[in-house]
């Protein structure tokens, strides 16, 4: 019985299994590679260079499946330098070197040598550093792919010698035009059994994708090889693309930028007080096995630092929510962190407690470290108490309203405002006493002098 991408071999013969129908599609033409027409369309500078074979270091970021490797291959293809490609998991020291040496050579002879590195952000410091050298003296051009930031993954002296082009995520129409050219192309795809694909099936694909090619070719390959073939072709519709792919894998790393980009998105739009922005974003995290303490851990956090008196229940509410993380876990804690969420973005904002706790860090680290008042000093000692330790303290009850006009800072701070409630929320109320309290304090210290 003949597989669904079996080829002619002579009989009895084994022959390798084809590659993946990702692989396979592969563009080879810079021509072929989709959506990334702002690099790429004529006249854009990385294509001008290319096309000259004037192509100087560069960086290409992006997220997986977006065409690093294919746009280094193409580049090769359109070249006449000597390209040589290699992956920063397999290669080592001695790899790097014994390429640079040869590409010495090459240069010397008037030929330039491209350096293909997978995956750069892999290699370590002293690795990247065997690079540096060669790029300046002009032995090699190098072409480094990386789905990490390079501002963090890339040394700073490479980085500085190189351009980084960016690779955004695939659109969903350019996703669909890949899987298009992947049903009917009856060489690399799947063109000689015509895979029937309903729209809607094709779009959903797309979607399930997250921009990535690569993903949305494999599993087309996968869908395709598990449809029923009642007339000869495979026939895939919504209920069978749902059966196989179950459950949508999100793309997240956990310990690279994309985690940090979607805390910031959830941070930004609770501070915006965007209750549908917030939850998605979370929803996002949780889904693709964030560590929830980690989620509630920001959510304690930015309860003290955008909420604050403003609603003194966000911090109550953020904790509980920690609490009940502990106490039932995910899944069924997925709830618990949505409520604290959406309860810290429809909450009144306000930075005042940040911004008065950030001043008066600043004013210990750099003033002088004033001498506690005496008044404030407690005095359990005979020896203390001769010293003046406590003389001069009023307590607080003993006074009306229970403000006594007494200075607690020391006396080169006095009058400093660190803490500056807003208007809103509780903190209104917090400027009401506040203001209050001003006043009764100025008029008892009044009277004092005036007595």
């Amino acid at each position: 019985m003949s597989g669904l991408f079996d080829d002619d071999r002579a009989e009895g013969a084994t022959a390798a299994p084809p590659p993946p129908l990702a692989e396979r599609m592969r563009p080879r033409t810079l021509d072929e590679i989709e959506g990334q027409e702002t690099l790429l369309a004529p006249g854009c500078p990385l294509r001008e260079a290319i096309m000259r074979d004037a192509l100087q270091s560069v960086i290409l970021w992006g997220p997986p499946g977006t065409g690093k490797t294919t746009l280094a291959r193409a580049i090769a293809e359109v070249t006449d330098a000597e390209f040589v490609s290699f992956s920063a998991v397999l290669a080592g020291i001695k790899e790097i070197k014994d390429v640079m040496a040869a590409a010495e050579i090459r240069r010397r002879n008037g030929r330039r040598t491209i350096v293909f590195v997978d995956e750069i952000h892999r290699f370590n410091k002293s690795q990247q550093d065997a690079f540096l050298p060669r790029v300046e003296a002009g032995d090699i051009v190098l072409v480094g792919a990386t789905t990490e930031n390079p501002s963090f993954e890339v040394n700073a002296a490479l980085l500085s010698r190189s351009t980084v082009f960016v690779l955004q995520p695939l659109d969903e129409d350019a996703i669909i035009r890949i899987l298009r050219r992947a049903l009917a192309d009856p060489d690399r795809g799947l063109g000689t059994i015509a895979p029937e694909v309903d729209e809607d099936a094709l779009a959903t694909l797309a979607r399930a994708s997250d921009g990535d090619a690569r993903r949305a070719l494999n599993l087309l390959q996968l869908v395709v090889a598990a449809a029923p073939q009642p007339v000869g072709r495979p026939k895939v519709n919504m209920a069978l693309l749902q059966e196989t792919l179950q459950r949508k894998t999100l793309r997240y790393d956990k310990n690279g930028e994309e985690h940090f980009n979607l805390m910031s998105a959830l941070h930004k739009s609770m501070r915006n007080s965007d209750p549908d922005a917030t939850v998605y974003w979370l929803a996002r995290m949780v889904e693709a096995g964030e560590d929830p303490m980690y989620i509630a851990r920001r959510l304690v956090r930015f309860a003290s630092e955008d909420v604050g008196i403003a609603d003194p229940q966000a911090l109550v509410v953020s904790m509980a929510a920690r609490d009940a993380l502990h106490f039932i876990g995910l899944p069924e804690a997925n709830t618990a962190l949505a409520q604290a969420a959406l309860y810290l973005a429809t909450a009144p904002k306000s930075n005042a407690v940040y911004t008065a706790y950030a001043a008066a860090a600043e004013a210990a680290a750099h003033d002088v470290a004033e001498a506690v008042p005496l008044h404030l000093r407690n005095a359990p000692t005979k020896l203390m108490k001769s010293l003046d330790y406590g003389r001069g303290y009023q307590y607080a009850h003993d006074q009306p309203d229970a403000v006594a006009a007494m200075d607690c800072l020391p006396e080169r701070l006095q009058g400093r405002q660190f803490y500056t409630p807003t208007d809103r929320g509780f903190e209104k109320e917090i400027k009401r006493r506040l203001d209050g309290w001003k006043e009764i304090k100025a008029k008892r210290k009044g009277l004092g002098a005036g007595g």
